[in-house]
């Protein structure tokens, strides 16, 4: 860990894949049509990096244990799309709102909502803000009484994005932003979410906090660190954030890894459930490492 905090304790060594005890059961409840997936919530987080000697690193909050979805898991800041940031006009720069609809397969106004909701999520847990005065400048420090004092306004919903944004003269700093990947929560889960990752750099002159009441922890760490924490079972992680930590590594510089954004995959990762030969097996397509098979009441 790059901030000297303690390590977090381990957790078995199978791995650090979180994999919640009430799945087989939700998994042959919607196999045997006993459970209606609910819809998906739209939600964004974003992978914030860094630069350092040793290579980027990467911003991850690890959830509180007490929370009812993946407590304990560690994430990026992130969270559920307000959707008054589709109907508002946004002050914005960099790619239009077309243009990331084309980008993430949506119409613009939803387009709109989501880019909003990961630079809005990014300021709520981390302090750290992609907008500024003008189409090429970033707002510095933002840690004020009077930053906060908006940033709690976000977080109870009293304010909105673009009132925030309008408020302070800011504009949407679209471009400093990457579309990475889009997964979207197994359809037997009870909390569902459609969720597209972005990348950014953090910002000269900013830096992160811990502003989440659902994070008891925060850390800058090397992807490669991450992922090698998951597979030694010392760092609990939920697919999407492993499968993005490991993407993340070949690339020697935050600006590396947002150029390559546009190349990324956005197809949707969606889990299946299926039962074969009297296992229920749990899989991410395309991710085999994820794979899971159920039988007498609990993973293998």
């Amino acid at each position: 860990m790059s901030n000297g905090q303690q390590q977090p304790k381990a957790q078995p060594p199978a791995g650090g894949q979180w994999y919640p005890p009430e799945w087989p059961d939700r998994i042959r409840a919607l196999s045997d049509g006993s459970l209606v997936p609910v819809e998906p919530k739209r939600a964004a987080t974003v992978m914030l990096l860094r630069d350092t000697p040793a290579g980027p690193v990467v911003h991850m909050l690890r959830r509180r244990a007490s929370m009812a979805f993946a407590g304990g898991a560690y994430a990026y800041p992130g969270g559920g799309v307000d959707p008054r940031d589709e109907e508002h006009q946004v002050g914005w720069a960099g790619p239009s709102q077309d243009e990331w609809a084309h980008r993430l397969g949506t119409d613009a106004r939803t387009a709109q909502a989501i880019v909003c909701g990961a630079v809005r999520e990014t300021f709520e847990e981390a302090g750290v803000l992609l907008a500024g005065e003008t189409p090429d400048s970033v707002v510095g420090d933002t840690t004020g009484d009077d930053w906060e004092a908006d940033r709690q306004a976000l977080v109870a919903r009293e304010l909105s994005f673009a009132e925030f944004l309008d408020r302070r003269g800011l504009r949407l700093r679209s471009d400093l932003l990457g579309a990475w990947a889009r997964w979207i929560t197994p359809e037997f889960e009870p909390r569902r979410y459609d969720t597209w990752f972005f990348v950014a750099a953090l910002p000269e002159g900013q830096r992160t906090r811990n502003a989440s009441t659902e994070a008891d922890r925060t850390v800058w760490i090397r992807p490669a660190d991450a992922a090698d924490g998951y597979d030694k079972g010392e760092l609990l992680m939920m697919p999407p954030t492993i499968s993005t930590l490991r993407s993340l590594e070949p690339y020697g510089s935050a600006a590396e890894a947002l150029a390559a954004a546009g190349a990324q995959d956005l197809a949707p990762v969606l889990a299946r459930a299926a039962l074969e030969n009297g296992e229920l097996v749990l899989s991410w397509p395309g991710h085999d490492e994820f794979t899971k098979r159920v039988r007498h009441g609990g993973p293998s």
